[in-house]
């Protein structure tokens, strides 16, 4: 069994799974401050954050050098979407990310939309 440091990455444990509820990252707030979908652009913006941020809020800073969805954010994190959208609205609040809606130029139901994610699928498996 190993467990990783708080300053390492995810507090993960290799047979325990995460170490810290995602409950208790966000204090146990469910709903974030901001409006943030799924694939909503988050990046930084170069002023640094005040007060006190978890370590997952630095994680989170790291990983919107660059524009990036919020559910890639989750996905790095390791956490649910609802938890991560409560934390970069902290960031958000705090003026450290700007957020940018997603850009709506495909219709969900475009087919070649469609046909591209399932190659992109199909290449995967």
């Amino acid at each position: 069994m190993r467990a990783v440091a708080a300053g390492d990455g995810p507090w993960l444990d290799d047979a325990a799974g995460r170490l810290v509820r995602p409950f208790t990252v966000s204090n146990g707030r469910t709903r974030p401050t901001v409006a943030l979908d799924l694939m909503s652009q988050v990046r930084t913006t170069g002023t640094t954050p005040f007060g006190h941020l978890g370590p997952e809020h630095a994680q989170a800073l790291d990983l919107c050098r660059a524009p990036v969805p919020v559910a890639e954010v989750a996905a790095h994190l390791r956490l649910p979407a609802a938890v991560t959208k409560v934390l970069l609205a902290d960031l958000v609040d705090c003026g450290a990310l700007t957020t940018k809606p997603p850009e709506s130029h495909h219709h969900p139901t475009d087919r070649a939309l469609l046909e591209a994610v399932l190659d992109g699928l199909r290449r995967q498996l």
